[in-house]
């Protein structure tokens, strides 16, 4: 198997579970409870459904047929990116596989019921912010997203290099031909120096 559908295969099945698992026990666990928590408090637990996107950021009452269409674009956007992406460059596939799998979790909960997408980690309060409320797939889209970013970053940083490299430097250019030199060259005097 190719490594390229190997970090695919192994990413998105495993994503996609632990969403499905944890989405199922928080609608079951944390329907009506108020005060649970993770990690002695520093997670609360609060059962959420965002019809939104990331955030909660709306457009209209029910946004969902907004973003489900929005989401199939993006699905689409990321397999070719995916495609075009180099056999061992691990970074490029593990980062679309984390995106992907957040994304169809997401898009599972939009399609499936009009309810809005399970969340149910947090709000963390930050000290100056209170951090929303989210889930195993918020947290593969992020996390994918940052690292994409760092991908598409380290591909410019290296262009620039290749770039770099096959410039002339100052001492290994050559300074162009006078006029008078190539004239001379055409008639078959030798140029003077």
């Amino acid at each position: 198997m190719r490594p390229k559908h190997l970090i695919l295969g192994l990413v998105f099945p495993t994503i996609i579970a632990l969403d499905v698992v944890t989405k199922r026990w928080a609608l079951g666990a944390l329907e009506g409870v108020r005060g649970a928590e993770l990690f002695g408090g520093l997670v609360p637990l609060t059962l959420a459904y965002n019809k939104g996107a990331a955030f909660g950021m709306r457009i209209g009452d029910d946004s969902r047929w907004f973003f489900v269409p929005v989401t199939v674009v993006a699905l689409i956007l990321l397999a070719v990116l995916y495609r075009q992406a180099a056999e061992r460059d691990f970074l490029r596939i593990g980062s679309i596989a984390f995106v992907v799998s957040g994304a169809v979790g997401n898009l599972y909960d939009r399609v499936r019921w009009d309810l809005g997408v399970v969340d149910f980690l947090g709000p963390i309060d930050l000290g100056f912010w209170d951090f929303p409320i989210f889930n195993v797939a918020d947290m593969a889209i992020t996390c994918g997203a940052i690292l994409l970013a760092v991908s598409f970053w380290f591909e410019e940083r290296q262009e620039q290099a290749r770039e770099a490299e096959g410039t002339p430097t100052a001492e290994s250019a050559e300074a162009p031909e006078s006029p008078e030199a190539s004239e001379g060259a055409m008639i078959g005097e030798e140029p003077v120096d």
